[in-house]
């Protein structure tokens, strides 16, 4: 996996995916971008080499706009990383706590963060994104009002962190998919513990997705992810995301992806990938 140029992110400079880019990707340069469908097409524009995209959270579920986005984005998955997520407590230089009342963030964050936010008796405004409110709050100073934000954002926009860590749940975690537009991006290390994520529609026969899942459970596959979705606006679940264990290489997964096909209408491998070690911490 390349270590330089440049990788695209959804949000403002400070937000947990740009985070997640330093960590992952410390020499690369991360870009900012305002919504997930212009960070997918920085990627395949080749402005931005690879992309750093969140796809679920522990506590609040899948990321819906990514999921709609990247069966058809013609992009490849090469990576996946999992990301604690810890939210800060931030004010201008010099505020007290005690004298904050009004604490903005995104929806999803103000909703994680709800124990702390009633135990201070703050009222609570929406902003679009987490890094943004304290990007807001840095131009526009107020000794009563407060952001809750990644760590990254106070050091950028030069805010104090009043409170460390007070997301309600210390296991709150992200999983993001690291994003190509390699056609044929290099296979991972033999060695390496793989995910294959895939997409298929299944044919319009009785019990078709019964018989085309089969060969997973038949040829001892693990598969750790099943999600329909609607396509062209239809209320029909005949379109599915998938992940198993492996590489479709492996015996008992290329089997299971032959019974597969047998029965689907479309399938398109998304991506090969090591498996993050966070996996088995878990």
């Amino acid at each position: 996996m390349m270590s330089q140029g440049r990788i695209a992110f959804q949000g403002e400079l400070g937000a947990n995916s740009h985070e997640a880019c330093l960590a992952a990707f410390p020499d690369m340069t991360p870009v900012p971008h305002p919504t997930f469908e212009e960070a997918f097409e920085a990627i395949k524009t080749g402005d931005c080499q690879l992309g750093m995209i969140p796809v679920e959270n522990s506590i609040a579920g899948r990321v819906a706009d990514v999921h709609h986005l990247l069966p058809n984005s013609g992009l490849k998955i090469i990576g996946e990383r999992f990301k604690p997520i810890h939210f800060q407590l931030m004010a201008n230089p010099g505020v007290k706590l005690e004298d904050v009342t009004v604490v903005q963030s995104m929806p999803i964050a103000l909703a994680q963060c709800r124990k702390t936010v009633r135990r201070l008796k703050l009222k609570t405004e929406p902003v679009g994104d987490t890094a943004l409110a304290a990007l807001l709050l840095s131009q526009k100073p107020d000794p009563h009002r407060a952001a809750i934000s990644p760590a990254l954002s106070a050091e950028l926009y030069g805010l104090e962190i009043l409170v460390r860590d007070i997301e309600d749940e210390h296991s709150n975690t992200t999983r993001f998919l690291v994003m190509t537009a390699e056609k044929s991006p290099p296979a991972p290390a033999f060695t390496d513990p793989c995910i294959t994520s895939f997409t298929f529609k299944v044919r319009n026969l009785p019990a078709a997705l019964y018989k085309a899942l089969g060969g997973f459970a038949t040829n001892g596959v693990n598969m750790t992810k099943l999600e329909s979705y609607m396509e062209n606006g239809a209320f029909t679940a005949t379109f599915f995301y998938a992940e198993v264990d492996g590489r479709p290489e492996d015996r008992g997964l290329a089997l299971a992806f032959e019974e597969l096909q047998f029965f689907s209408e479309k399938f398109e491998i998304l991506g090969v990938y090591p498996a993050d070690p966070f996996r088995s911490r878990v």
